[in-house]
């Protein structure tokens, strides 16, 4: 699965300028969590992290790789996600 959603997210990431650093699906709270982090030259910052997710999240929803109901995160390399 996390190759399937790396290849559908990984070609729109880069061609904003960012790098796709880490997929990973862990399980926070009983709460799903697919934790997408991003990379750049530069500083990742809050605003990047909204920018990438707002590019991927139509793809996830349309594509529909994980059938159960998650929650989407994008983090920086820098700081992780929490």
């Amino acid at each position: 699965m996390i190759e399937e959603i790396q290849e559908m997210i990984e070609p729109v990431i880069k061609e904003k300028g960012y790098r796709l650093d880490e997929i990973s699906f862990v399980m926070d709270n009983n709460i799903k969590n697919l934790q997408v982090v991003i990379d750049k030259d530069g500083v990742i910052d809050v605003e990047d992290c909204v920018t990438v997710s707002k590019l991927i999240s139509p793809i996830l929803d349309e594509k529909d790789p994980i059938p159960d109901f998650y929650v989407l995160d994008v983090c920086s390399k820098e700081k992780g996600c929490e």
